[in-house]
């Protein structure tokens, strides 16, 4: 496995997942200086995830960039955002900020959809079920509901009212979800003539 930029930024999205649901858990018991309030424990799990969020396009971009694309890198890049939303979807159903309907519809789809491709490739019809618009539209929606339920605390305004993070973040995810479904039907109508053959 050869290291460069892109794998190494994927690397770290990796390794974030467990300091991300670590924040969720921290012993605030323990001792007094080393509690975080609900607050802060919510402004840091948001700043991490947004981080994986951005490091994401960042490894696609320099590996482009840099010429440094790699067929490990093709596989581990999905396979973190996979983690990375998973993780966050867990904890968010355990601490009731989403349903958990919403999360299976979104989790299994992201199995669903990686199974097909993974088949669809070894098929040699990879082409057939590439990344599509709607794919990238759900993405961005699901990625901005994760980012809202997790910050959770409306925020104040001032004379201009509240901005209701919580109420937008399930409007979000429930979008996303539909868009899941969406997506994935795409997708299988795509593999469908090489479905059906089999």
């Amino acid at each position: 496995m050869r290291l460069n930029i892109p794998t190494m930024l994927t690397w770290l999205r990796i390794l974030m997942i467990p300091v991300f649901v670590g924040a969720f858990y921290w012993p605030e018991n323990l001792h007094k200086l080393s509690a975080m309030p609900s607050h802060q424990v919510n402004i840091f799990a948001t700043t991490i995830f947004l981080i994986a969020a951005i490091t994401d396009w960042l490894d696609g971009y320099l590996a482009r960039r840099l010429n440094q694309t790699s067929a490990f890198g093709a596989f581990l890049d999905p396979v973190a955002d996979k983690l990375m939303v998973a993780a966050a979807l867990i904890v968010l159903v355990e601490f009731g900020r989403v349903g958990a309907i919403v999360s299976l519809i979104i989790i299994g789809r992201e199995i669903t959809v990686s199974a097909l491709r993974e088949w669809m490739a070894g098929e040699g019809q990879s082409s057939s079920v590439g990344v599509a618009m709607i794919g990238k539209v759900k993405t961005a929606v699901q990625m901005i509901a994760i980012l809202f339920l997790l910050f959770w605390d409306d925020i104040d305004l001032g004379g201009l009212g509240v901005f209701p993070t919580q109420i937008l973040g399930h409007v979000l995810i429930v979008i996303a979800a539909f868009l899941t479904l969406l997506s994935m039907a795409y997708y299988l109508k795509a593999a469908w003539p090489k479905l059906k053959d089999k």
